[in-house]
């Protein structure tokens, strides 16, 4: 029994002296606990909005108010004319445009009857669907207070037009998330688990000591993954193409040069992971623990990112998958450029940059 018990001990004393092993033991149950009680919900708060009123009367200002006081919608930008609309959405700046038409105040006065017109980016469905109704139940309350006020009534009608995504179909949603997931988790965990392997089994060493340069290891080991990660985009772009009609508006060089982009970012992260462990199982739980359940929950594939804690927001920024999501949902389905994905793409490059950076650091350390 005194043996079992110094058995016991000794397993105790294995476990924590590894502190990646005790970070993933007791870090994964928090961090899952946090990602599901605050990402996994579709509630949508201080959603940039933007607003082309006509009319500039007492009754559309109150409107106004009301819609961005709710705690749902913030202003972002007042717009002077209907030329401003598309680029305001192809820029990402807004996800709703409310216009009020021209005499607002009058025609609910005389005619008993006015119009709201809504312009919802319905690239994100879900979020296009939610900030609707929102909408719609502010316009509502808005109209019962009127008619508390007065004899006559007012019927105010939201009048609703959903863009690039007319009728509203999830898969519009899921296939870029699908590619973002897909060549992250093939750039990155095969790739860390691949050289995580050739320490593990010491064929790393016999490597090194060829004449292969460290460069030339890495992107023998890196090239195989960039070729397989590519024909996997363009077969699941295909069959989102052909087979569940998503479009691809804007440029197909385009969408290609950025998966690639994207695909040697992950591919870059996949080399500092492994860096950091030394063992294949390490390798695969830290890439699903720190890959996988954020790139699902706080890339904004899924789940709106505007409801969460900011300093989940924060977080979100570091993830690259939320910039991928950002310039393919951009290329795909509005038809955008460089020109307006300039920010995104920097933020991508910049990533490679101090992810290669720190591999190399690492990788130089390890030779020594």
């Amino acid at each position: 029994m005194k043996q079992f018990r110094g058995f016991i001990r000794k397993e105790f004393y294995h476990i924590f002296r590894d502190y990646r092993t005790v970070l993933i033991l007791f870090g994964m149950p928090i961090i899952q606990l946090l990602l599901f009680g605050y990402a996994l919900t579709n509630d949508i708060r201080n959603a940039d909005i933007a607003i082309l009123d006509k009319s500039h009367d007492e009754l559309t200002r109150q409107l106004t108010h009301k819609i961005t006081s709710s705690g749902y919608f913030r202003l972002a930008l007042d717009l002077r004319s209907e030329s401003e609309i598309e680029q305001a959405f192809r820029s990402g700046k807004v996800r709703q445009v409310i216009i009020f038409e021209n005499d607002f105040a009058r025609k609910a006065e005389t005619a008993g009857n006015a119009q709201i017109q809504v312009l919802a980016d319905a690239s994100d469905p879900n979020a296009a669907r939610i900030l609707t109704s929102y909408l719609s139940g502010i316009v509502a309350s808005f109209q019962q207070e009127l008619l508390a006020n007065r004899q006559l009534p007012i019927e105010i009608t939201p009048q609703v037009k959903m863009l690039y995504n007319g009728r509203m179909e999830s898969v519009m949603m899921f296939v870029p998330g699908i590619i973002t997931v897909l060549l992250l988790l093939i750039g990155a965990m095969m790739t860390s688990i691949s050289l995580a392997r050739e320490k593990e089994t010491g064929t790393m060493e016999v490597l090194l000591v060829s004449p292969l340069r460290p460069v030339q290891i890495i992107l023998g080991k890196v090239v195989p993954y960039v070729l397989i990660a590519l024909a996997i985009a363009i077969v699941v772009l295909f069959l989102g193409y052909f087979v569940f009609d998503v479009p691809i508006r804007g440029s197909l060089v385009l969408l290609m040069f950025y998966s690639i982009l994207y695909i040697i970012l992950a591919l870059s992260l996949g080399i500092l992971i492994s860096s950091l462990v030394s063992s294949q199982q390490v390798a695969m739980m830290f890439s699903m623990v720190a890959l996988l359940l954020p790139t699902i929950m706080l890339s904004g594939f899924i789940f709106p990112l505007e409801n969460m804690p900011w300093p989940l927001q924060w977080f979100a920024n570091i993830i690259p998958a939320k910039w991928f999501i950002i310039i393919i949902r951009g290329v795909m389905l509005k038809a955008v450029g460089i020109g307006v994905l300039w920010k995104e793409t920097l933020i991508m490059v910049a990533m490679i940059a101090v992810f290669i950076g720190l591999s190399i650091k690492k990788f130089k350390i390890r030779l020594d």
